[in-house]
């Protein structure tokens, strides 16, 4: 796995021919377990790196469309499965919690209900209050820059768009982890509310 902005996050990727971009996984290292975000399948290698760091405790899945080896993964090490409380429903396999607006996972991971993305109450992550990680809403598929999820996706443009300026006004962000594009770890504040501001 690749190390980020800290020295207790990692991630690996896929690239995603269809659009061009890399799929991101991310592992947060921490005691009491470490978290593992939106995990795609992993190589021998990186599986081997996620051992030695000491395994997983949790698995949190910010949307359905993210399911990626959630369920393989948490079988494998025993993990429990968090995932958004406005799916439960209709989500394709049980979770051990499920989480909404404000809920802590575990502390210093804090989830937000994001509303207009392609499923109903999509997830994005406060991590220590300076990481944003999002699923599907804010992506990234062009170096230097955020984007939404394209129009023809959303579920309801005008609550999408919200969601973002709520985001954008989200105070002390440096670092913004997408699950699509190309990570940001400086200045992420910054290009979240140009995102909002061009915005219609």
């Amino acid at each position: 796995m690749k190390s980020l902005h800290r020295p207790d996050l990692y991630s690996w990727s896929t690239f995603d021919e269809s659009r061009n971009v890399d799929f991101h996984g991310l592992c947060w290292v921490r005691p009491g377990g470490n978290v593992l975000i939106d995990p795609l399948p992993m190589s021998p290698h990186d599986e081997a790196h996620l051992e030695a760091l000491g395994g997983v405790g949790w698995i949190v899945i910010t949307t359905s469309d993210h399911t990626r080896d959630a369920a393989a993964l948490a079988k494998k090490y025993g993990a429990k499965l968090v995932g958004p409380s406005a799916e439960r429903d209709q989500f394709p396999f049980p979770c051990d919690r499920w989480v909404g607006e404000g809920d802590p996972i575990v502390p210093g991971l804090v989830a937000l209900a994001l509303d207009g993305s392609k499923t109903p109450g999509e997830l994005a992550l406060i991590l220590e209050d300076h990481t944003l990680i999002t699923g599907d809403l804010v992506r990234a598929h062009r170096a230097g820059a955020l984007m939404m999820l394209p129009d023809a996706k959303l579920v309801d443009r005008k609550a999408a768009v919200a969601s973002v300026r709520r985001l954008a006004a989200l105070p002390g962000i440096g670092a913004v982890l997408v699950g699509d594009g190309w990570q940001v770890f400086r200045g992420g504040g910054a290009m979240l509310k140009e995102l909002a501001a061009s915005l219609g």
